[in-house]
């Protein structure tokens, strides 16, 4: 009985982790802690291009830092993360479309759908602009068995 009420409450537990998240679950590609090299993330949605954000400025999700050109930036990030946020943690979303991990460049993006798509340089984004949803399609079902062999960010 007293194995059954500990692995209840192992259970329990664990989905209120994944539930509410603790900032470790997501894994992020990031350079020394910051995120998207230092881009704001809500700008490629505001100002339709890659803006550096202010170091000054920055917000800390999922583990690492989120570097914005404005406080209101800040402040929509900081409401709706995940609106904001990179695909696949901000790698390259033509890379993840086999499987595989790549660093992107943040000058190289495309919003679809209302999400922010990164990828590795001009030769790729211009792959990717060719077949989106086939790519994209095909990134969603490789994303969470390739984010499970990624560390944590802590």
């Amino acid at each position: 009985m007293r194995k059954s009420v500990i692995m209840t409450g192992v259970l329990l537990f664990s989905g209120l982790c994944s539930l509410f998240g603790n900032g470790s679950n997501e894994r992020i590609n990031h350079k020394d802690g910051i995120a998207l090299r230092g881009y704001d993330p809500v700008a490629y949605f505001t100002e339709g291009a890659p803006v550096k954000g202010d170091p000054g400025i920055s917000y800390s999700w999922q583990g690492v830092s989120w570097q914005f050109s404005s406080e209101e930036h800040k402040d929509l990030f900081v409401a709706n993360a995940e609106k904001y946020a990179p695909a696949y943690g901000g790698y390259c979303a033509w890379a993840m479309a086999d499987g595989n991990l790549a660093d992107a460049d943040p000058q190289y993006w495309y919003i679809h759908d209302g999400t922010l798509y990164l990828n590795y340089n001009k030769r790729i984004n211009e792959k990717w602009l060719k077949d989106i949803p086939d790519f994209i399609e095909k990134a969603d079902d490789q994303w969470p068995d390739v984010k499970d062999t990624l560390e944590p960010v802590e």
